[in-house]
């Protein structure tokens, strides 16, 4: 009992610390999300320019994780990878000290690939530390961090930017500082937990292990459909930052990334608890109210239309980032889990990457309101059905494992 209460402390300490990296991490990347696309506009990138780069950004941040992560189960490396990843976020300071668009879209793509480097190593390693406390209790106190770090950056960039007269490079090269902090933590922590490695668990007895199944495949192609038809939140941001530009109150536009978060942590945490209960039918629900952030920010809006528009993002993007990928976990075994995850991430953004390309011709070109609602209904009616099949496959597989 004493041994698996030190145990138990022990994973606790390790999954906050991990947790608080990721929380200085967010402070840094996310912190200047909300003011990126605002910068690069200011640098004199078009509006196509910057919701596509935004959209290839998160592509990369997706597609490399399958790369990374095989390289990392390969080499054994994970620490390697881990530390190499949160450096990159190094390239978030350094937009302060360019004044050219072209090399701030580098910059932007290195800190991307940084995500995708990290990722699948950090989460294999709070897997390991996670034995004996839970894993849903592991990841559920690390992303409670994480978001708690995706609020507060976007509200220290805001007030920064408001008390420097919306000066870019002094905010962006305040960042510096937090980045610092989240590689001491990181030295900390690597010091508490870097002798743990992922291991393999055994397979339970009954569960098959062998090929992805078709089941699979089709819950995947609707997460792409519904990710092609969501508007991508830089192009909210854009439209609301060429309203407050006249009144120079382009401080406001971090605030709106942050309602964004906002939304995004404590729907996360319900809906995983719903998920728990409902299981895969339940993202209908995203599906369908990934409609509403479209139809806001597209009809002629004025600022109080993009803030209801941000509000609805937030509800699907804390639905994405929590039930998506746990519906992946019963749908692939867990001899192939590694790979199904890799698939679904890739596909996941090449889903953003096209999304980001047709809403920036969408702004480029402006087409009628009326095709761009065709459009949304189209793709998230389309996501639904494709949601639906997959959940009646896996109800009829379950049927058949209790007889």
């Amino acid at each position: 009992m004493k041994n698996d209460l030190v145990n138990a402390r022990s994973a606790y300490i390790a999954i906050l610390l991990l947790g608080i990296v990721s929380l200085m991490g967010d402070v840094v990347y996310e912190g200047s999300r909300g003011l990126v696309p605002d910068y690069l506009t200011f640098l004199g990138a078009s509006a196509f320019i910057v919701v596509f780069v935004g959209r290839f950004g998160e592509f990369l941040g997706y597609a490399l994780r399958l790369v990374s992560g095989v390289l990392a189960d390969t080499t054994k490396a994970y620490w390697v990878f881990i530390f190499l990843g949160y450096g990159l976020i190094l390239a978030i300071p350094l937009l302060g000290f360019t004044s050219l668009w072209w090399i701030a879209i580098m910059l932007i793509l290195f800190e991307r690939i940084g995500k995708a480097v990290r990722s699948p190593s950090r989460d294999a390693v709070l897997s390991i530390v996670s034995k004996g406390v839970g894993a849903g209790k592991a990841f559920g106190i690390h992303e409670l961090l994480d978001q708690t770090g995706a609020i507060l950056g976007p509200l220290i960039v805001a007030a920064l930017m408001f008390y420097s007269g919306n000066s870019y490079s002094q905010t962006f090269s305040f960042l510096l500082l937090p980045f610092l902090i989240l590689l001491a933590v990181l030295f900390y922590t690597y010091g508490k937990v870097g002798r743990k490695r992922p291991v393999d668990k055994p397979e339970k007895d009954g569960e098959k292990s062998g090929k992805l199944e078709r089941v699979f495949y089709i819950y995947t192609a609707a997460v792409f459909l519904n990710t092609v038809g969501l508007i991508p939140y830089e192009l909210i941001l854009v439209k609301a930052s060429t309203i407050l530009q006249p009144a120079n109150q382009q401080w406001i536009v971090p605030l709106i990334y942050t309602l964004i978060q906002g939304v995004d942590a404590p729907t996360a945490l319900f809906a995983g608890y719903s998920y728990d209960k409902f299981k895969i039918k339940v993202l209908t629900l995203p599906f369908l109210l990934s409609v509403a952030p479209t139809l806001f920010a597209m009809v002629n809006a004025d600022l109080t239309m993009l803030i209801v528009a941000a509000v609805f993002f937030g509800l699907v993007l804390g639905m994405q980032e929590s039930i998506y990928r746990a519906a992946v976990s019963e749908l692939a075994p867990i001899s192939s889990r590694g790979t199904a995850y890799g698939i679904f991430n890739t596909v996941y953004g090449v889903g953003m990457l096209a999304s980001g390309f047709i809403y920036g011709l969408i702004a480029a070109l402006s087409p009628p309101y009326l095709f761009i609602v065709l459009y949304v209904l189209a793709t998230q009616f389309a996501a639904v059905i494709l949601l639906l099949k997959a959940y009646s496959k896996t109800a009829i597989k379950l049927e058949n494992v209790k007889a």
